[in-house]
């Protein structure tokens, strides 16, 4: 009897829940633990990534086998790693797979590959997996939050002045606060000269070490939007046929720009029609504003941050930390008790029109 033969390099984490977790508990063979290294405190820590993205398709993993509770232990800390930018986009050739799952897959009449091998553990010493490991809470920050108009809140955070270079989204959590999913792309302009692509990424992502990475993955914004939409599709959170609004859901980011101003102008430029589930948004510093009164107005991220003394992970700029960030200080808003409703919206007869619904706002 012959059986079907996995590579084991092949076969990504198993995802639920927005994380990702071994397909087994123990007990099984143990693994023995990685030395811990140096603490990465400095944007160059995103230079070791794969050099060649990987070209064929991820397969499913087994759906026989249920994954594991994640970890609820708010005393457990973890040390702040840069996430793996190629396993953000489906890409990464490197994630370890313990000895265990070998056991298991042979248990459920699947032939290990001979020459499959075990993929790097220091690549995930040095580079995170999964985004949920920067968003802990305990049982304390539930005790003053409140009812939201939302389920779920889309936090992101676009780069890119001339076109957009990067599409990162979280999906928190309203009542949970904590992370359902991630989604990140980075994008290839559409109007612009090779030369002066290779120019804009080079000023713009040489600094964090990640503009190899860019040019191994970043897609046309069409695409981007195609693939986002499934997505969102995936979570039950947009129906075309519903009229293309989100369903429970809002999308939340710091400031107006990235959707009054940045999203039609890449419609625009991509030759697309503005998608109808970007009508509406809630700007993160409006409510903020009015739900603290500081005495001295938080007009950005850093400032939130440092007066809620919420202390700032990865590179700034870099949009999917500025995304974690951003919503770092959103759950941090819900544990204090702050509601957040819609603070800006379209008219849909003229979708450049935009009404503010907050009189005192950033």
């Amino acid at each position: 009897m012959s059986f079907p033969r996995i590579s084991l390099s092949r076969v990504p984490s198993y995802h639920h829940n927005g994380n990702y977790f071994h397909l087994l508990h123990p007990p099984f063979i143990p693994v023995s633990k990685i030395p811990s290294l140096p603490t990465y405190q400095t944007a160059r820590t995103y230079t070791d990534f794969n050099s060649q993205a990987q070209t064929h398709p991820p397969l499913s993993p087994p759906s026989l086998i249920p994954p594991p509770p994640p970890p609820n232990n708010p005393n457990v800390t973890h040390r702040w790693k840069p996430m793996c930018l190629y396993h953000t986009h489906g890409k990464c050739t490197k994630v370890v797979w313990e000895t265990r799952v070998v056991l298991c897959l042979v248990k459920m009449g699947l032939e290990v590959a001979e020459d499959c091998e075990i993929d790097d553990p220091v690549h995930v010493e040095k580079f995170n997996h999964d985004c949920s490991r920067d968003f802990q809470v305990s049982a304390a920050d539930f005790e003053r939050k409140r009812p939201q108009d939302f389920d779920f809140f889309l936090v992101f955070d676009l780069e890119g002045k001339v076109e957009i270079l990067e599409f990162p989204v979280l999906i928190i959590d309203a009542k949970k606060m904590g992370v359902v999913d991630l989604f990140h792309r980075f994008v290839r302009p559409t109007a612009m000269s090779e030369e002066r692509v290779n120019e804009y990424i080079y000023n713009k992502y040489g600094k964090f070490g990640v503009d190899r990475v860019w040019h191994d993955t970043a897609l046309p914004f069409n695409e981007v939007l195609q693939q986002f939409e499934s997505w969102l599709t995936q979570h039950n959170l947009w129906e075309k046929t519903h009229g293309g609004r989100l369903n429970r859901a809002a999308f939340v980011t710091c400031g107006n720009w990235d959707v009054k101003t940045q999203v039609p102008h890449q419609c625009s430029v991509s030759k697309l029609k503005l998608p109808p589930y970007f009508m509406e948004w809630i700007n993160l510093k409006d409510v903020y504003q009015n739900f603290y009164n500081p005495r001295n107005e938080a007009r950005g991220m850093r400032t939130m941050m440092s007066q809620l003394k919420v202390p700032m992970v990865g590179s700034h700029h870099l949009g999917l930390d500025d995304t974690k960030n951003i919503a770092r200080v959103l759950i941090r808003m819900l544990a204090d008790g702050a509601v957040l409703p819609i603070t800006a919206r379209r008219k849909p007869e003229s979708p450049g029109t935009v009404n503010f619904l907050y009189k005192n706002r950033i």
